[in-house]
C-alpha cells in the first residue's frame, strides 16, 4: 500500500539528517521511540520540522514504527548502493562535435563544487580568476564544504610560469584553505606541481587536463574524465590527504 505523505517525509528527513544519522532515526523507530524523544535524540531546528513531519505522516497514514524503521533503513541501503555505483563520462573544451555530445569542462568543474557538501579537494597547476569558479567555491564555502585548494607556485614552476601566483586567483574565497608543494629546496632536480582534479565529498572525481582557468575551461582544447561512484573518487581525496599530513603539501601563506 502506498502511503505517499510518509514516504515524502521520511525521504526529507533523511536528506536532512544524513545517512548516518538517518539510521540512527530507523533504530528509534525500531524501538518505538515516541515523537518527542526521538526529538530530543537528533534534535537541531532543521531536524525537528523534518522529524516531526516524518511522525505527523506515521500517525495520519496509520504506519507502525516496524514498517516505518524498515521503509528508513531501506532507503538508506537503496541511496548507499546507487552512490556506490561507478559511472564514467568523458568531457571536453574546445569546438564541439555535435555528432557526439560530450559534457563541457566548465559546466562539469561548477557542477562537481556545487555538489560538494562536506569536502571539495582540488588540485591545479596554472590559476587565473575565473568569475564563474570564483562564486561556486565561494557558495561552497559559504554552505560550510571544508575546501582545499593545492596549487603551483612561481617559483616551483621554474620560470614555466608568468605573472601573478596561480594562489592569487583564489585570494577573494574567504575561508579557501590553500596549499602547495613543499619541495626540497637543495634538491637540483626540477619538478612540477601538474595534477588538476576536483572531488568532491570523496564520490565525485574530476579528473583531466585543464587548469582551473578560463582558458582551459572554455576555450582550449582540454580533456577529461567525470567519475561517479567507486573507489577512484575516494582514493583520490585520501591520496591528497595523505600527501598534507605527511608535510609533502603545505599550506601557502601569504
Amino acid at each position: 500500500m502506498s502511503r505517499p505523505r510518509f514516504e515524502a517525509a521520511a525521504e526529507a528527513a533523511i536528506t536532512v539528517l544524513g545517512l548516518s544519522r538517518g539510521k540512527d532515526l530507523a533504530g528509534l523507530l525500531a524501538q518505538r521511540r515516541r515523537k518527542e524523544r526521538t526529538l530530543a535524540e537528533l534534535a537541531t531546528p532543521a531536524v525537528s520540522a523534518a522529524v516531526g513531519e516524518l511522525y505527523d505522516a506515521l500517525e495520519a497514514e496509520a504506519v507502525s514504527f516496524a514498517e516505518a524503521s524498515a521503509y528508513v533503513r531501506g532507503y538508506i541501503a537503496a541511496t548507499l548502493r546507487a552512490r556506490d555505483e561507478v559511472q564514467v563520462r568523458t568531457v571536453w573544451s574546445g569546438p564541439a562535435t555535435p555528432a557526439v555530445p560530450v559534457r563541457a569542462t566548465a559546466q562539469v568543474l561548477i557542477d562537481v563544487i556545487e555538489e560538494a557538501r562536506d569536502e571539495l579537494l582540488a588540485m591545479t597547476y596554472a590559476a587565473r580568476p575565473y568569475p564563474a569558479l570564483t562564486r561556486a567555491l565561494t557558495e561552497a564555502v559559504g554552505r560550510g564544504v571544508t575546501t582545499h585548494v593545492v596549487v603551483e607556485t612561481l617559483a616551483g614552476a621554474g620560470g614555466l610560469l608568468s605573472g601573478r601566483e596561480p594562489a592569487d586567483a583564489f585570494r577573494s574565497v574567504p575561508g579557501l584553505r590553500l596549499w602547495h608543494w613543499a619541495r626540497d629546496p637543495t634538491a637540483r632536480t626540477r619538478s612540477r606541481q601538474h595534477a588538476k582534479l576536483a572531488v568532491a565529498d570523496r564520490r565525485v572525481l574530476f579528473l583531466g587536463s585543464a587548469n582551473l582557468t578560463e582558458s582551459a575551461a572554455r576555450r582550449n582544447i582540454e580533456a577529461g574524465v567525470l567519475v561517479r561512484g567507486g573507489e577512484a573518487p575516494r582514493r583520490a581525496a585520501e591520496h591528497v590527504v595523505e600527501l598534507q599530513r605527511d608535510g609533502v603539501l603545505r599550506p601557502l601563506r601569504y
